[in-house]
């Protein structure tokens, strides 16, 4: 995918659960299944919304605010919010044209995270050994 497209930005908060399961993975795992170009979640240091209650780090829970990520293209990121629409307490979802001008590495030098050393590194990414 290169050029124009959208970001789908989602705001949650860690505690949002959908039965079992955390709310922000119910979504990763949708947009995985619904095949979407791209999906990054995050979590906040602090946020607020609508009803300014503060979510932070607390010692014993932890309900932070989460950012969920997500690139398309605009028909496809608004089909996939009508499925999403059993969801509670998603929050704010806003959606903002972006310009995909990179996309990774070039396929020749790609590698899965199956294919990195025991140091956690790629092979393209080792430097030779000090002298």
């Amino acid at each position: 995918m290169e050029g124009p497209a959208k970001l789908l930005r989602i705001y949650t908060d860690e505690a949002a659960y959908f039965g079992d399961h955390k709310l922000f993975a119910v979504i990763a795992t949708r947009a995985r299944d619904f095949k979407v170009a791209g999906v990054t979640i995050m979590k906040a240091m602090i946020g607020f919304g609508r009803t300014a209650h503060v979510h932070r780090v607390h010692v014993l829970e932890s309900d932070q605010s989460v950012l969920i990520e997500i690139v398309d293209s605009e028909a496809r990121l608004r089909a996939f919010v009508e499925q999403l629409a059993d969801l509670p307490d998603i929050g704010l979802a806003t959606l903002e044209a972006v310009e995909i001008v990179a996309v990774g590495v070039n396929a020749a030098t790609s590698q899965t995270t199956n294919d990195r050393d025991a140091s956690g590194t790629h092979d393209h990414q080792k430097r030779p050994p000090p002298t």
